[in-house]
């Protein structure tokens, strides 16, 4: 990776080249990164592409927070989330509520909120969680929030699209149940991957690398998205692109 591309960067240009040509994305609150993508695919989209970021008093619509965005994902009028999980497994499951067994887990996450209904609605669900770690993508979660695979009687309309994580990026095959190996980002291999990755996967005859944004890109992202960001997170645009205004 070049020594001036932030490792942030990275991530926001990949996860926003799997929105393009869509019409409406939501992003959870404290998404940072999967919000910056939006709107950088919203730019590239010339304004067709609609984000609706909560916490965001400029770039959402909502005046009622996560209700509102339910009823937009029940009528089928979200085309992307993303969402993420103190454990990932390999057939997609999230787990946000702890670790151990349940109700005496020895480890609390912040808890599952609307994440089931959104995983089941919504076409396309990026996964996405920057520690890439054994402790994180698990064999199995302790609990599952939000099941990536339903039996074939669950009427679904939604699920998991892919795994983005601080090494790698995963596709998930909704046939085969589980996640293929897609790229892995500069400076990492797929022996690297496979050490810190505690669920099999599919790995194909040659993994290619992430592509890393160009001048373009970079150019839109430091300037105008790093603008509109700093609007929800000033910290992280301060941070990642040492916005004037992000202060």
């Amino acid at each position: 990776m070049s020594a001036d591309l932030a490792p942030e960067e990275l991530l926001i240009a990949t996860v926003a080249g799997m929105l393009d040509g869509l019409r409406h994305v939501a992003v959870g609150a404290q998404s940072p990164i999967p919000g910056s993508a939006a709107l950088l695919a919203r730019a590239r989209s010339g304004g067709s592409l609609r984000v609706s970021m909560l916490g965001s008093e400029t770039h959402s619509p909502f005046t009622d927070g996560g209700r509102e965005l339910f009823d937009c994902a029940a009528q089928g009028r979200i085309d992307a989330f993303f969402l993420g999980g103190g454990q990932i497994d390999g057939q997609a499951n999230i787990n946000l509520v702890g670790i151990g067994d349940y109700p005496n887990t020895k480890v609390r996450f912040p808890g599952s909120f609307g994440s089931a209904y959104l995983y089941l609605l919504v076409p396309r669900v990026i996964l996405f969680r920057e520690e890439h770690t054994a402790r994180v993508l698990v064999p199995k979660v302790d609990f599952i929030s939000a099941p990536g695979v339903s039996d074939d009687d669950v009427l679904r309309t939604g699920g998991p699209h892919a795994l983005v994580t601080g090494r790698c990026v995963f596709a998930f095959n909704a046939d085969k149940r589980r996640f293929a190996l897609a790229s892995v980002h500069p400076g990492h291999d797929a022996d690297e991957i496979r050490e810190h990755t505690g669920f099999d996967y599919d790995v194909p005859d040659v993994v290619p690398e992430t592509q890393t944004p160009n001048a373009a890109t970079l150019e839109l992202l430091r300037g105008r998205v790093a603008d509109e960001v700093a609007e929800t997170y000033p910290a992280f645009a301060a941070r990642v692109f040492g916005a004037a205004d992000a202060a």
